[in-house]
């Protein structure tokens, strides 16, 4: 079962990107390293 999920930038909290995962396979938060627009470089963003 696909779900879509929305990942965060961990230092603005501001919400860039939706993704999606299969839940029952991985069932623990998506952590990824991704640009953030409005900090202007990568950081970690992770699934809220």
């Amino acid at each position: 079962m696909r779900v879509k999920i929305t990942l965060a930038c961990t230092i603005c909290k501001s919400k860039n990107y939706i993704s999606s995962k299969n839940k029952s396979n991985h069932p623990e938060k998506v952590e990824t390293m991704k640009f953030c627009p409005k900090e202007r470089m990568v950081t970690l963003h992770r699934e809220i």
